[in-house]
């Protein structure tokens, strides 16, 4: 049988999963970027001379890496340089008041206790109690599982695994069931913070996504090289095994031969057959037939709210004031107002919490001279909409107060205008086409949200999916464990269609 073509469309953290496993089995696999550089969304740009993570900046989960690195004969460590991180995130409030989280929970809890005071470290270790349960019983028919559903999911859960998650209240809004352990508000603010990472509200994401907090407990790595380095990893390993990455090359459009995907177009008129199509985007990208109206059938047809975008400000510059982690989180008072502004008036906060990674700090001694700084204010999805001078002032205004939220909690970033690059979600739009600038696909919002992502294998004969708008969701572990389910399909699809001759003659049936 001729040797099996395959076109990846994205060098996201997902295709670059895909691409790599699927060349390792000895398929034909031709990656197309539009980007000069692999990862999707895992940016790095230079600003005033220096490389600066402005995508993802949190490496979890890093048995996903191991498995996958593992499945192609290497290892993680002989690839890449990792540093486990002690603390987790610094936070700080405008009353002046700051907690760190620790990778030991023991630490974590002792802060929490002077913090806090000690009812509420108690509080904490029932919490972390809660979210390594429900970690435990979603990881394996959830996390690993290939296109769960709520039937299968409560069959898989177990008696024990039910009653955890009926403890917990699945139903409930992160928001509220966190009201259920932490008396002190702030304390609920901080871990309420975990809805942002699926790009969702936490009065409206489900209370499951506590399970966050026992993510982060395994452990936060930093990775030497940021984390693009992950990326080119990933790249260089799936081209060490045969696969071709064309950089600057858009797709234009996949194209079906009898109802079947036969051949992918590029933006330069390049025509390039192929027998299956990994499709590493955002499905409002197939919804609206942006890659052909024949894909439209591919992404489920209603639109799910989108989850939040970013304003952000990549920097290089002196930095001044509280002494800053790697990961820091600078809250303001009235959190409520954040998100009833993002997806409810659709507007950019006028109260934002600002997350800042000091990418030179965590690790060692605190740098001398320029810093490099990720600053982000999440922000309402809506960067498809023409821009006017009212968007531009709203825009100053939420940089304005942003950075009045540092300065008041004492951060001076001395900054001058060409060591600032600044990305909105008319920007990240541009990156990203038929997101309004998303960067989690959909909102998690409710408890069923989690199981209207697609699954691998799309509708299309011959186009998988993967990415952060499909199943297991937003995030850099998720996105390469949808990578690995994009290729396990195809792989199986093709164990089908091979086998279909023997399985005629025998008289059973098959699904080419």
């Amino acid at each position: 049988m001729p040797e099996h073509r395959v076109v990846v469309v994205g060098a996201g953290m997902a295709g670059l999963v895909s691409a790599l496993q699927l060349a390792h089995q000895g398929l034909d696999v031709t990656v197309l970027e539009s980007a000069d550089s692999p990862g999707g969304k895992i940016r790095q740009p230079i600003v005033d001379g220096a490389a600066i993570d402005s995508g993802p900046t949190v490496f979890t989960m890093r048995w996903v890496f191991d498995e996958i690195l593992a499945s192609v004969g290497t290892q993680l460590e002989s690839e890449l340089s990792i540093t486990a991180l002690p603390v987790l995130a610094r936070h700080f409030w405008a009353d002046g008041s700051a907690l760190d989280l620790y990778a030991d929970a023991r630490q974590s809890a002792d802060a929490v206790g002077r913090f806090a005071g000690a009812a509420e470290a108690r509080r904490f270790e029932h919490f972390c109690q809660t979210a390594r349960a429900v970690y435990q019983a979603l990881e394996g028919p959830f996390i690993r599982g290939s296109n769960p559903n709520v039937m299968g999911l409560g069959s898989a859960l177990g008696a024990r695994g039910l009653a955890t998650l009926t403890r917990i209240g699945p139903m409930r809004s992160l928001w509220d069931s966190l009201g259920h352990y932490f008396q002190d508000q702030r304390l609920r603010q901080l871990f309420a913070r975990y809805a942002t990472y699926c790009g969702s509200s936490p009065w409206q994401a489900p209370a499951t996504l506590m399970l966050i907090a026992q993510v982060e407990l395994d452990g936060v790595w930093s990775v030497q090289g940021g984390m693009h380095e992950l990326a080119r990893c990933l790249a260089r390993l799936a081209q060490a095994r045969g696969a071709r990455i064309r950089y600057g090359c858009p797709c234009e459009r996949i194209e079906l031969s009898q109802g079947r995907v036969s051949a992918v177009l590029t933006q330069s008129g390049e025509r390039l057959p192929t027998d299956s199509v990994v499709f590493n985007g955002d499905m409002s990208a197939l919804r609206t037939g942006l890659l052909g109206p024949a894909l439209r059938t591919a992404a489920p047809a209603k639109a799910p709210q989108r989850s939040l975008s970013a304003l952000t400000w990549s920097i290089h510059a002196s930095v001044e004031g509280p002494e800053l982690d790697r990961h820091n989180v600078f809250f303001q008072s009235d959190y409520a107002s954040e998100f009833e502004d993002i997806f409810s008036a659709g507007r950019l906060p006028r109260r934002p919490t600002v997350y800042v990674c000091a990418q030179d700090r965590g690790t060692g001694p605190r740098p001398e001279g320029p810093e490099r700084l990720l600053c982000l204010v999440n922000a309402p999805a809506r960067g498809d909409q023409t821009p006017t001078a009212q968007t531009d002032e709203e825009l100053m205004q939420c940089q304005t107060h942003s950075f009045d939220l540092l300065r008041r909690s004492g951060l001076s970033i001395q900054a001058q205008p060409h060591q600032i690059l600044r990305t909105t979600p008319q920007d990240f739009h541009r990156l990203f086409p038929a997101t309004g600038g998303a960067l989690y696909g959909q909102a998690t919002h409710g408890w069923m949200s989690a199981f209207a992502r697609p699954g691998a294998k799309s509708p299309v004969p011959g186009l998988y999916l993967a990415g952060g708008s499909v199943h297991p969701g937003p995030g850099v572990p998720m996105a390469a464990l949808s990578g690995r389910l994009a290729a396990a399909a195809l792989m199986d699809s093709l164990a089908l269609t091979r086998r279909s001759p023997r399985a005629a003659t025998s008289g059973g049936t098959s699904t080419p």
